[in-house]
């Protein structure tokens, strides 16, 4: 059973009406799902114990989405106007794309790893914590931006709109819709962005390393320890816990929390996600021994 426990008076009663318990979700209670037979009644009091299972759902009544979005925009425009505007105008939208890229990747991994280790309970199916939708939203308010990007100034690039859009509709879905399972999407996020630092200087190197011999020295001694890193997170450990995840949510225990129409479309994204990162590293693995190798036979 569900007891709604009031954050600033006495406990709720359970058989409140369904519409005093949607005003308490607004933000002005927690909700602990409770044992049924963890209540007593001593004799003196009647006063009511009951064991708090170690998972609390929070949802709150506020967003941080719009500041998130106002800020990377801004820094989008800082990057292309300001810090980008003596590049060629052909890199500059992908460059600036990079800069804001380096404002979130990073700060989201540390936000996500401090989420999910204040989770009381780490499960798949797990209620949404006030921190965790704090952290959907400033991924979300990012990849707005960066699909603004796309969709004003490279139109064409189909498959990042794609990953772009699908990306959004799994957070969004999870902050805002179903409220459950941001265990598992801050995860992914993690081994999704602890390579994003390295990416984007290597990124920006590429795309002026021939123009500045800084620049190709860069993204030279930068592209085998990315493409290791790479490799570890996407192509090893995200397949095993992307696994993990699917057999927990295709199980049909999480029904309760997530609709199985929402949990598969998840597996489907992260699914496609996780295989075209193989696929782009691996292209990237046959360039890079293809050019070592040709390098080998100039010098012999």
């Amino acid at each position: 059973m569900t007891r709604l426990v009031n954050l600033v008076g006495p406990p709720v009663d359970d058989s409140a009406s369904p519409m005093a318990e949607k005003f308490f979700q607004l933000g002005r209670v927690r909700i602990f799902p409770v044992a049924q037979s963890s209540f007593k009644t001593d004799a003196s009091g009647g006063q009511e114990e009951f064991q708090e299972l170690a998972m609390e759902a929070v949802i709150p009544g506020y967003w941080l989405l719009p500041y998130f979005f106002a800020t990377f925009s801004m820094l989008y425009l800082f990057g292309y106007f300001l810090i980008f505007h003596k590049w060629n105008r052909k890199y500059r939208p992908e460059a600036s794309s990079c800069f804001i890229s380096l404002f979130h990747g990073t700060p989201a991994v540390f936000m996500a790893v401090l989420a999910l280790r204040n989770e009381p309970i780490q499960g798949f199916a797990s209620a949404n914590t006030n921190f965790q939708n704090v952290v959907l939203d400033f991924s979300i308010g990012y990849f707005q931006v960066d699909l603004l990007h796309y969709l004003i100034l490279l139109p064409g690039d189909y498959l990042f709109i794609a990953h772009h859009l699908a990306t959004l509709f799994v957070f969004v879905t999870c902050r805002y819709l179903v409220a459950h399972g941001a265990f598992s999407l801050l995860v992914l996020l993690v081994l999704a962005e602890v390579t994003s630092a390295c990416q984007n200087v290597w990124t920006l190197a590429g795309l002026r390393k021939g123009e500045s011999v800084s620049a190709a020295k860069i993204y030279k001694i930068l592209s085998p320890p990315f493409y290791t890193l790479y490799t570890l997170m996407r192509g090893l450990v995200g397949p095993v816990f992307f696994c993990r995840m699917s057999v927990y949510y295709l199980s049909g225990k999480a029904t309760d929390e997530i609709p199985i129409w929402v949990s598969a479309a998840w597996i489907i994204v992260v699914g496609a996600a996780i295989l075209v990162s193989i696929l782009w590293i691996f292209n990237l693995w046959l360039e890079f021994f293809r050019v070592k190798e040709n390098g080998e036979k100039k010098n012999s």
